[in-house]
């Protein structure tokens, strides 16, 4: 894993290929579950070398110990270009492996991701959806104080219901 994370580090697309034409799973992780694709997101790679990843079979379904997905670390990290990629392949986007139910709209707001926001509602995205301590993604982008993400929620901060959390 060490050889991976040295590539990955180094956004080193040419020794990344090597690596793999020499045999390396490329569905290899480390100690925390985390795979080569997620690392890369983690890393900031360049799109190519995520895109070389998943055409040379890294499992864009994949997610690691804590439940945080690849489609999760998409949003986190703000890589819009495999967002959307990973929306064209079929990711569910009101599915979540969190044992909080932490949800990507939830994410996405939590972020202050403007772009992904607006793409998940268009795309169908469950704003009701609610995490397992009841809080929706309007009650994430309130706490956040992430007020473009409430703007695009259609949040009204003059209902008395919207006063709980609001900064």
């Amino acid at each position: 894993m060490n050889k991976w994370l040295e590539f990955l580090k180094n956004n080193d697309y040419l020794s990344i290929k090597k690596y793999m034409r020499d045999g390396a799973d490329v569905n290899d992780t480390n100690e925390h579950g985390e795979s080569i694709l997620a690392c890369g997101i983690r890393c900031g790679c360049d799109i190519d070398i995520l895109f070389l990843l998943i055409e040379n079979g890294a499992d864009i379904h994949d997610f690691d110990e804590e439940g945080v997905s690849i489609f999760d670390m998409s949003i986190t990290y703000n890589n819009i270009a495999l967002f959307n990629y990973l929306l064209e392949h079929g990711i569910d986007i009101n599915k979540t492996k969190r044992r909080s139910g932490f949800t990507p709209l939830m994410a996405a707001a939590c972020y202050g991701r403007v772009e992904i926001t607006k793409t998940l509602l268009a795309e169908g995205a469950n704003i009701e959806a609610r995490d397992v301590k009841g809080f929706t993604a309007t009650d994430f982008a309130r706490k956040m104080n992430k007020k473009s993400i409430l703007n695009i929620l259609n949040f009204d901060k003059n209902n008395p219901k919207n006063t709980r959390y609001a900064r």
